[in-house]
C-alpha cells in the first residue's frame, strides 16, 4: 500500500497526516513552533523550526502506523498564506520569515496604493488593494529597512518553497502562493509584469510558477535525513493552506464552501470563475486544483482572540466554554470586536484594532468569554454573507482547532443561521489536503476530486432560530464599529 505525507505548516505547529491510496487517514501528527511577536505589529519565525516540525512529524506518522519509510511514494506542504521568506540563491532563509499577519509594510502599501492613482483604480486592475500584510508591501519594505538583506536575497520564497528548497534544492511557486502577491492574473497563472513594476516588486526575484500537483524534485540526500525517509521521494510542489483546506474538506467543486476556525478564520468558496469578488476585503486565488479558484474571506485572529481571552482570564480552553456557557446569547449585552491584529476581511485595514463594547459592571467574567466567541462568529457572519449573497441550503463543512468545540460551532450556527459539519479530525483537513496533492503528483490517484470528497462529517450543529434577533442585532452593531475604533486608534496611536 503506498502512502502519502502531508504537513500543513501553520503559525502556531506543522499538523500532518498519513494518508494511503483509498483516502483513508492512517496516522496525524503534530509539531508545534513558536511565532515571535517582537514588536507591536511585528510577527516573525525561525523558517528552520518548520523543517525540524516536518522531520519530527514524519517520524511520529510512521511509528503511529507502524509503516516503512520506503512505503511513502510522495510528501506535500501546505504553507501558511502571505508569509514572506526571501530565499537566497541556495534556497535558505535570508531573514527570519515575516509571518502572514506581520502588518509592518503599512506605510509601504499606501505609497504602491497612491502610485497606481487611488484604491478605486488599484482594486479594478488587480482586484483588490493591498495593505501592510500583503507580499507586494512587505518586499517594498525590505528594500527600504533591511537593504543588506535585500541585496542578499534571490528568490521570493514562501512557507511551502522553503520546505521544497530546503527539502530538493528546487526552488519554485505555486499558483497559490504566486497569487499571494497581487501581481498573478489568475486566468494565465502568470505574473502580470507591468502591475509588477507599477508595484516596484523585483520580477528578478520570481521563480518559476508550476501547478500545485506537480513533482517539484526529490529528497536530495540533506532532505532524507531531514524527513527520515528515503533518498529519491517524490515532493510535489505544493500550495498554500486555504487551498489545501478546501480539499482536505471535500469542498471540491463549484459552488461548495467550507469554514475554517483556527488561530486565524476564513470563509472559502470553490468556483471556476477567476474574476475578482467585489466586496471588500475578499480575494480571488487559485485552488489547488489545475484550473480552479477560490472566493477567500480572512479574518486575521480567530483563535488567537480566543487563546488572548483564555490567558486574560486565567483559564484553560476547557473551562472556557464551560465558562463562557453559563453566559446566555448575545452576552448580556456585551460585544467583541475580534480585531485585535489589524483584519482582512470584511473591513481590510491592517491597523484595525478590537475589544470589548458596551461593557458594564454588571458584566462578569463569563459574559467576557461568550462574547469573544459570539465576536468571531459574527465577523464570519459578515464574511460569508460577502461571499454567498443567497443563502445556500448545503450544510457548511468546518475544520481546524477551534473546530474541537462544541460551543463555539453551535454559536457560530446560531450566528450564521448555517448548518455546520465538523469533519473528523478537523484539526488536520489541511494536512490531509497536502496529502492530497501528493498522491495527484505522483499519478497514484488521478485528481484531486477523487478522493477529496471522502470526507466524514462527525457531528452537525444545526442552528437555533430563538437567538437569530439577538444576532441580527449584534452584527449591526459590529459593522458599525470599524470607523470610530480605527479613528480612535489613530488618536492613541499619535500621542505615542
Amino acid at each position: 500500500m503506498r502512502l502519502f505525507v502531508g504537513h500543513d505548516v501553520g503559525t502556531s505547529g506543522t499538523k500532518s497526516v498519513l494518508l494511503d491510496e483509498t483516502g483513508r487517514v492512517r496516522a496525524t501528527a503534530l509539531a508545534p513552533h513558536e511565532l515571535s511577536l517582537p514588536a507591536p505589529g511585528l510577527a516573525e519565525q525561525d523558517p528552520e523550526e518548520w523543517l525540524r516540525a516536518a522531520g519530527e512529524t514524519t517520524r511520529a506518522l510512521l511509528a503511529e502506523a507502524g509503516a516503512r519509510p520506503e512505503q511513502v511514494a510522495g510528501v506535500a506542504f501546505a504553507g501558511q498564506m502571505l508569509t514572506l521568506v526571501p530565499l537566497d540563491g541556495e534556497g535558505r532563509a535570508t531573514r527570519r520569515a515575516i509571518a502572514g499577519m506581520d502588518d509592518r509594510a503599512e506605510v509601504e502599501a499606501r505609497r504602491i496604493v497612491r502610485r497606481f492613482g487611488g484604491e478605486r483604480v488599484l482594486r479594478f486592475l488587480a482586484g483588490a488593494t493591498p495593505t501592510g500584510k500583503d507580499l507586494v508591501a512587505k518586499v517594498a519594505w525590505l528594500r527600504d529597512h533591511e537593504p543588506s538583506t535585500f541585496a542578499r536575497t534571490r528568490w521570493l520564497g514562501d512557507a511551502t518553497s522553503f520546505l521544497v528548497a530546503r527539502t530538493t534544492g528546487r526552488i519554485g511557486l505555486d499558483p497559490t502562493a504566486a497569487t499571494a502577491t497581487g501581481l498573478l492574473d489568475l486566468r494565465t497563472r502568470e505574473v502580470t509584469r507591468v502591475l509588477a513594476r507599477l508595484a516596484g516588486f523585483p520580477l528578478e526575484w520570481m521563480p518559476a510558477i508550476t501547478p500545485s500537483t506537480r513533482v517539484a524534485g526529490a529528497l536530495h540526500a540533506a532532505g532524507a535525513a531531514a524527513l527520515g525517509l528515503p533518498i529519491g521521494t517524490k515532493v510535489a510542489t505544493g500550495l498554500a493552506d486555504i487551498p489545501a483546506m478546501a480539499l482536505g474538506t471535500g469542498a471540491t467543486r463549484a459552488g461548495d464552501t467550507h469554514l475554517y476556525l483556527g488561530t486565524s478564520a476564513w470563509v472559502a468558496r470553490t468556483t471556476r470563475d477567476p474574476a475578482p469578488i467585489p466586496a471588500i476585503g475578499v480575494a480571488a486565488i487559485p485552488s489547488g486544483d489545475v484550473a480552479g479558484c477560490l472566493a477567500v474571506g480572512e479574518a486575521e485572529a480567530a483563535g488567537a482572540s480566543r487563546a488572548w481571552a483564555e490567558r486574560l482570564l486565567g483559564v484553560s480552553p476547557l473551562a472556557f466554554d464551560e465558562l463562557a456557557a453559563t453566559s446566555a446569547a448575545g452576552a448580556r449585552g456585551l460585544l467583541f470586536a475580534p480585531w485585535l491584529y489589524g483584519e482582512r476581511a470584511p473591513f481590510p485595514d491592517a491597523t484595525l484594532r478590537g475589544g470589548f463594547v458596551n461593557l458594564a459592571l454588571e458584566h462578569a467574567p463569563a459574559d467576557l468569554a461568550r462574547a469573544v466567541l459570539e465576536g468571531v462568529a459574527l465577523n464570519l457572519r459578515c464574511i460569508l454573507e460577502a461571499i454567498e449573497p443567497a443563502p445556500a441550503v448545503a450544510t457548511l463543512p468546518v475544520a481546524g482547532g477551534g473546530a474541537q468545540s462544541d460551543l463555539w460551532l453551535q454559536i457560530v450556527a446560531d450566528v450564521t443561521g448555517r448548518r455546520l459539519g465538523r469533519i473528523a479530525r478537523p484539526r488536520f483537513a489541511g494536512a490531509r489536503g497536502a496529502a492530497l496533492v501528493a498522491a495527484v503528483a505522483t499519478s497514484v490517484v488521478p485528481s484531486v476530486s477523487h478522493l477529496a470528497a471522502l470526507v466524514e462529517v462527525e457531528r452537525e450543529f444545526v442552528p437555533r432560530s430563538e437567538h437569530r434577533s439577538i444576532y441580527d442585532a449584534s452584527v449591526r452593531a459590529l459593522r458599525s464599529l470599524p470607523g470610530p475604533l480605527s479613528q480612535a486608534g489613530a488618536l492613541l496611536r499619535g500621542r505615542t
